[in-house]
């Protein structure tokens, strides 16, 4: 498996998944044009891509879903409830109605050579969902935009080869910078986003030697900054799994990552 992310952060995610023979992308909240440079940069091309998993409407995951749909007649994978919201954002355009598939969370479905397990997430949004992706040998996953986590979400990100996980803001930057009182309640909520003491915490539980890549992704701009969330979720984990190397690097807004490989 291949887990590549072309953008990770409040303002645009959309990160890549697949292996060899089956290409899909997580979320396209950034322009096609970036999407595709990301994906050529890694020698792949957009038309490779066999389905767009979405994990909820928010403008951040969508905003270029209309013209890779209309431009590449790319399957559109989202709960029910998400499909019903992006059907109401103008500002995409026309979209071909036969594109969306509908999909349960919990429930695997299979795009050629990988099973797709969705999940439900604690955000607020419509029915949100994460995404684990496997093979018969590699898993990897997308969990971002949860503003907490239980042992449901312990159970479903356990046994992972890759994984990029939410590490949003630092609490003490976002409760003392310049945000809106409310938004800075909507933030810190049970529906929110996860901090990288919270992120930390998650993995902490779910980190294993065969756990060889983590991104910490969709962090804030005016809340976090990169230094701080590695080290944050770094001392987290070290805490725990002493003398243990913790393959940690921070997903970027603004270019894509490498691409690794399980």
């Amino acid at each position: 498996m291949r887990l590549l992310s072309i953008a990770s952060g409040s303002s645009g995610n959309c990160v890549y998944v697949g292996d060899r023979e089956t290409h899909l992308l997580v979320d396209a909240g950034i322009s096609g044009k970036r999407i595709e440079a990301g994906l050529n940069q890694n020698g792949l091309k957009t038309s490779d891509v066999k389905g767009i998993l979405i994990t909820h409407e928010h403008s951040d995951h969508i905003s270029g879903l209309g013209v890779l749909a209309r431009r590449y007649g790319i399957p559109i994978y989202a709960t029910k409830e998400t499909i019903k919201e992006i059907k109401r954002v103008k500002s995409l355009g026309a979209i071909d109605p036969d594109l969306f598939i509908p999909i349960l969370p919990d429930k695997d479905f299979q795009i050629e050579t990988v099973t797709i397990h969705p999940f439900s997430i604690s955000h607020d949004a419509a029915n949100p969902v994460a995404y684990r992706v496997s093979n018969q040998k590699e898993h990897v996953a997308v969990a971002t935009d949860m503003g907490t986590y239980n042992e449901y979400i312990i159970k479903n990100l356990s046994g992972l080869h890759a994984l990029l996980l939410e590490a949003n803001h630092d609490v003490n930057m976002l409760e003392t910078g310049s945000y809106p009182y409310l938004l800075k309640r909507r933030i810190l909520s049970d529906k929110g986003h996860l901090s990288n003491e919270l992120s930390g915490k998650l993995l902490t539980e779910i980190f294993h030697n065969g756990l060889k890549h983590i991104f910490l992704g969709h962090l804030s701009k005016e809340n976090n900054f990169a230094e701080l969330a590695y080290e944050t979720v770094k001392l987290e984990i070290a805490s725990k799994y002493k003398g243990n190397e913790v393959p940690i690097q921070v997903a970027r807004r603004d270019m894509p990552s490498q691409m690794v490989l399980v």
